[in-house]
C-alpha cells in the first residue's frame, strides 16, 4: 500500500472506534429509533438520527463545494443503477433488520459489549452478503440490474435542481439547506430531545464522522497513481471483505472499509469495558437463532442489492444527495414498517425464563 492508503486505513480504524463507542453509549441505530418513535411513542433516538442525517448532508456538502471531495467518484453517484433492484433490496434489508433486532454496524456494537447473537448475525450477514455480490446469488442480481437499469439525466438533488437552470453551486446549496435544515429542525422540535444532551452529541458526533470518512478517502486518500475508493461509513460489503480478509489475509489489502469495522468493534468493546458494561448475552431458544440468522441473510442480501445499509444509504448515501440513495431508504423505511407494525409484523419472542415463576406455578398441575 502507498502512504495515503495506510493513511486512509488508519483514518478509518479511527473513525470506527470513536463509532463503536457513541453507539454503544447513546444506542444509535435507525431500527431502535423507529421502534421507539412508531410503537413505543418515543422519538428521541430517532430525531437523533435525523441530527445526524441532517448534519452529515451539511459537512459533506460543504466538503464536496470546497473541492476537498468528489463524490462523483461515490457508488452512489454511479450514471446508472436500478430502481427496482434497490427498492426491493431496501425492502430486504429493513425486515430482516427487524428480524435480528438491529442492522449490521448494531451487531458489531453490540457484539463488542458481549453480545454472542450478535456474532451469528455479523457472520450470516457477512455470507449472505458476499455470496450476493460475487458468489451464487451475484450471476442473477447482475442479470436484473442490467435488465432494470435507468440512466436519469441528473443523479443528485443539486443536479437535478440544475436542470431547472440553477447554476451548480447554487442548486447544491440550495438542495443541502433545505434537506438539512428540515431535518435538524424535525429533531429540536421534540421538547424532549432538546433535553437529552446524550442523543444530541451522539447525533452531532455521527454526522461528522461521515464526513470525516469523505475527507479521508476523497482527500487525504487521493493520490493519481495509487486511488483508493472514495466512500465513508457503511457495513454491508466491509463487513463481508473483512470476513474474506480474515480467511485470506495474504491474498489481500487492507481497506478504509475492514479497518472501520474493526474500529466499530474495538470502540465498542473498549467502551463497554471501560463502563462496565460488557456482559456475555446468546440465545435463549432454537427459534431465537433462526430468526435473527433469517434477518441476518437478509440484510446481507438486501443491502448488497440496495447498495448499503440504514448507514451506508441511510447517512452516508444520502449526504451526497443521491437520488438512488433516496430509492434504497425509501425500500429500508417501507420494509422495516413492515416488520414493525401490520399483519407482517415481527412478533417477540417470549424466553421461558422471562416469564414470571408465578405464572409457571398457576399454569402447573396440582
Amino acid at each position: 500500500m502507498g502512504f495515503a492508503a495506510h493513511i486512509v486505513v488508519y483514518a478509518g480504524l479511527l473513525i470506527g472506534i470513536a463509532y463503536g463507542g457513541i453507539a454503544l453509549l447513546s444506542g444509535f441505530c435507525l431500527m431502535s429509533s423507529l421502534r421507539g418513535w412508531w410503537v413505543e411513542g418515543d422519538g428521541r433516538l430517532v430525531r437523533s438520527y435525523a441530527l445526524a442525517l441532517g448534519v452529515a448532508i451539511a459537512a459533506t456538502q460543504l466538503l464536496a463545494g470546497g473541492g476537498a471531495v468528489d463524490l462523483g467518484k461515490s457508488i452512489y453517484l454511479l450514471p446508472s443503477f436500478s430502481a427496482p433492484v434497490m427498492f426491493f433490496g431496501g425492502l430486504l434489508f429493513g425486515y430482516g433488520m427487524v428480524m435480528a433486532n438491529g442492522c449490521g454496524s448494531r451487531a458489531l456494537v453490540l457484539l463488542g459489549r458481549g453480545n454472542l447473537r450478535s456474532f451469528v448475525v455479523v457472520i450470516v450477514l457477512g455470507i449472505s452478503a458476499q455470496m450476493t455480490l460475487k458468489g451464487l446469488i451475484a450471476p442473477a442480481r447482475i442479470a436484473v440490474v442490467q435488465w432494470s437499469q435507468i440512466t436519469p439525466g441528473a443523479t443528485s438533488l443539486p443536479a437535478l435542481l440544475s436542470t431547472f437552470g440553477l447554476n451548480e453551486t447554487f442548486a447544491r446549496m440550495l438542495g443541502a439547506s433545505v434537506t438539512s435544515g428540515a431535518l435538524i429542525v424535525f429533531a429540536f422540535a421534540h421538547a424532549a430531545f432538546r433535553r437529552a444532551w446524550g442523543q444530541i452529541a451522539a447525533g452531532l458526533a455521527v454526522g461528522l464522522l461521515v464526513a470525516a470518512g469523505w475527507f479521508a478517502t476523497g482527500y487525504l486518500g487521493a493520490d493519481d497513481f495509487n486511488p483508493v475508493p472514495v466512500t465513508s461509513l457503511t457495513f454491508i460489503a466491509p463487513i463481508a471483505d473483512t470476513l474474506q480478509y480474515v480467511m485470506l489475509s495474504t491474498g489481500l489489502t487492507l481497506n478504509f472499509g475492514i479497518a472501520t469495522v474493526a474500529g466499530v468493534f474495538a470502540g465498542s468493546l473498549l467502551t463497554a469495558l471501560a463502563t462496565r458494561r460488557f456482559h456475555w448475552e446468546g440465545y435463549h431458544s432454537p427459534r431465537h437463532m433462526l430468526r435473527s440468522a433469517g434477518g441476518a441473510a437478509l440484510m446481507g442480501a438486501g443491502g448488497a442489492m440496495a447498495y448499503g445499509c440504514s448507514v451506508g444509504q441511510g447517512l452516508t448515501g444520502l449526504s451526497t444527495l443521491s437520488l438512488a440513495s433516496f430509492v434504497a431508504v425509501a425500500g429500508i423505511l417501507l420494509g422495516t414498517a413492515a416488520g414493525l407494525r401490520g399483519r407482517l409484523r415481527v412478533r417477540p419472542l417470549i424466553a421461558a425464563q422471562d416469564v414470571p415463576s408465578s405464572s409457571v406455578r398457576a399454569s402447573s398441575p396440582m
